[in-house]
């Protein structure tokens, strides 16, 4: 029996692509990186009051001029500053596999953005300021390792769950990959459309799939795979009431409240609300960001510096049933 047209079309496009995807990650694992880490966290753990001014001398941007030798001297001693430095020793003491993401990140960066130089990565504790646990500058890469002991860890007791799940080691390199995006995905500061905010968040979460395409989608959006799976089968009925509600082009801020905030479940308005993940919006401009790229022949750089409405009517996005 012959099998249909657009069967046979949809498996040749697959391998194709699959080819493409092959050629490309060969090209990347040529790509030189120089990697510098230093384990400021383990430094200082180990150190000594007089090992302050030292310390000072090697890692002057850690060291606010305002605040005396004595207040690092007191931190030394504080008893939660200790124990936030053993529980990050213990789930880091090796930091090989970290190391190995971050410079197969790099590789990906130095491909597609061939004009970035890879930052001094400095590892660091941050009193679990969970809000901003990765800081990327042209020439540093700070990582709070204290931001991801696992979701159950007693330093998050009192966080809300969906906040608490984000804070686990599988995460850094995602949130290396979204610090990084940032630089790169340009704000639609005079578009407010929510529109223009679901394609703002679907070309961060379509850089992480050139980036660090060995994660899993899951990781990259921050799910679970129930959420992931979940957001997919209900992908047409959530674009369906966006449409309804002639949400896409309305500037109602709210919007983003309901939709592409962090938050434990989306606000539909409906009873369905608390089964879903939240930030949906994301997910869905996700989908239709990757919708324009397999429709449209144009560069990752290209596709960052076009506005929403093009990508949008040019993506063809239409979610499957």
């Amino acid at each position: 029996m012959k099998q249909p047209f657009y069967i046979l079309f949809f498996v040749f496009a697959f391998f194709v692509g699959c080819k493409q995807e092959s050629k490309e990650e060969k090209q990347i694992a040529k790509v030189n990186v120089t990697l510098d880490v230093a384990r400021f966290d383990r430094e200082i753990a180990d150190a000594k009051p007089a090992d302050i001014p030292v310390l000072k001398e090697k890692y002057p941007y850690l060291f606010p001029a305002q605040y005396p030798d004595s207040l690092w001297v007191e931190k030394l001693r504080d008893t939660l500053q200790i124990s936030l430095l053993k529980e990050v020793n213990i789930a880091f003491g090796d930091f090989k596999k970290e190391e190995q993401d971050l410079r197969l990140f790099y590789q990906h960066v130095k491909y597609y953005f061939p004009e970035e130089v890879e930052p001094k990565v400095i590892t660091v504790i941050s009193d679990v300021n969970y809000a901003s646990p990765v800081i990327l500058t042209n020439k540093l890469l700070l990582l709070g390792l204290d931001n991801y002991l696992g979701a159950d860890h007693k330093f998050y007791q009192g966080l809300q769950n969906y906040i608490a799940e984000g804070l686990s080691k599988k995460y850094l390199i995602t949130d290396v990959a979204n610090a990084f995006a940032k630089k790169v995905v340009p704000y639609p500061a005079r578009d407010r459309t929510f529109l223009a905010q679901l394609v703002y968040y679907g070309k961060e979460l379509y850089v992480k799939d050139k980036l660090i395409p060995f994660v899993t989608d899951a990781e990259k959006i921050k799910y679970s795979e129930e959420d992931l799976d979940w957001a997919f089968a209900n992908e047409e009925p959530i674009w369906r009431n966006f449409i309804e509600n002639q949400y896409l082009y309305s500037t109602d801020k709210d919007l983003n409240k309901r939709f592409l905030d962090p938050a434990p479940f989306s606000k539909f308005q409906l009873e369905l609300d608390i089964e879903s993940p939240g930030r949906l919006g994301r997910f869905l401009g996700w989908q239709i960001v990757r919708s324009f790229m397999n429709n449209n022949e144009v560069t990752l750089q290209q596709m960052l510096s076009l506005p929403a409405e093009e990508i949008f009517k040019k993506s063809n996005y239409k979610p499957q049933r």
